[in-house]
């Protein structure tokens, strides 16, 4: 008797078999899914809306299951129209046990990540995370152990890292325009606004440096393909007693393998009246020229004349329709999960660097 396949494996062999599911979607991008990818949604935290959006992009893919936290949860829930159809949980076990999942997106609390990302992984259940996947060292480790032996794939939401502006930064460095980098910068501001409880306790969020450091150290990283081997900073709550333990200002240096620097800015000092809820920045010197993003533009001077506005933006995928592509048809997502893993490994040791007061080797 031939052995049975399960829905995922199923799945697999209809998408190889390429058949058209969207004329005019598959002419705009090569992505091809198959008839259709059942969804699970734990929490509507951070970058959910990536899920959402994978939705509103590829009729393929439709969000069955969605574990909402609290009322406050359930109430936006009711206003995504991509949301109306899932079956609500309160309990990610539970939904985990009652659905045929063909994939899951974890936007829960910073505390729980690791744990309910474990729990997808143990299943065999296709699983995109939000940042961090981890809160302490010892939490990563777990999570990477639960991937090694599973060997189910997984993901992390750096969206970043798959915007046009930045893939064709890490072009422009790749093809030697300014040489080897060795100085990055790296900026991320916010305004504050009103924070939820959970991340007001350095236990439950776990810190500003993991929470969105990890998006400048993959940055820095992605476009230059520099390691960051060493790490010191300073952090701190200045003038906010009303988010207690979350850190408004962090200062970070770190040593890269090929003996430059780089520095990275963290704040949630962004005047309320600014015109954008961020500012991010990265500048990358190398020892020919000099990158740099700022507001949407990308400016380099790399000794040809003055420097001048690149104009020009690659095609690219976002993150979770990437995932599925490789998970579903094969081949490598732009973000792998050995980048993941060390890009996590990264912000975590920096924050207990940062809070020890040493230099450490990362």
């Amino acid at each position: 008797m031939a052995p049975s396949l399960d829905r995922r494996e199923l799945l697999r062999i209809g998408a190889l078999a390429a058949l058209p599911w969207a004329a005019a979607r598959a002419a705009e991008n090569p992505i091809r899914l198959p008839a259709k990818v059942r969804l699970g949604l734990l929490g509507l935290e951070g970058h959910f809306s990536e899920a959402v959006n994978a939705v509103r992009d590829y009729p393929a893919i439709e969000i069955v299951a969605l574990e909402t936290l609290s009322d406050e949860q359930e109430r936006r829930a009711s206003g995504i129209p991509e949301l109306a159809t899932a079956t609500r949980y309160r309990d990610y076990r539970r939904l985990l046990d009652a659905e045929d999942l063909d994939a899951v997106c974890v936007c829960d609390q910073n505390w729980r990540r690791a744990e309910s990302v474990a729990a997808c992984l143990e299943r065999g259940i296709p699983t995109a995370a939000e940042k961090p996947i981890a809160v302490s060292v010892q939490q990563l480790e777990a999570v990477e152990q639960a991937a090694a032996r599973t060997k189910t794939p997984l993901t992390m939401l750096l969206i970043m890292r798959y915007l046009p502006e930045f893939v064709a930064m890490k072009e422009i460095v790749a093809s030697g325009a300014i040489g080897d980098p060795i100085q990055l910068s790296g900026q991320k501001s916010y305004k504050l606004g009103n924070r939820p409880e959970w991340m007001k306790d350095r236990r439950t969020f776990g810190g500003t440096i993991p929470y969105i450091g990890c998006h400048v150290v993959d940055l820095l990283s992605f476009i230059t393909g520099r390691d960051m081997t060493h790490a010191s900073g300073f952090h701190a709550n200045v003038g906010a007693p009303q988010i207690r333990e979350m850190e408004n200002t962090c200062a970070i240096s770190y040593r890269l393998d090929n003996g430059g620097t780089a520095d990275i800015r963290l704040d949630y000092l962004r005047p309320q009246a600014a015109p954008t809820h961020g500012d991010d920045r990265i500048r990358i010197a190398g020892t020919k020229g000099v990158i740099e993003y700022q507001q949407g533009k990308v400016t380099l001077a790399d000794g040809d004349g003055p420097p001048r506005e690149i104009t020009e933006r690659p095609q690219t995928r976002t993150l979770l329709p990437d995932f599925l592509d490789a998970v579903f048809n094969g081949g490598s997502p732009m973000l792998t999960q050995q980048e993941l893993f060390r890009v996590s490994r990264i912000v975590l040791r920096t924050r207990d660097a940062v809070d020890a007061g040493e230099l450490v080797k990362i």
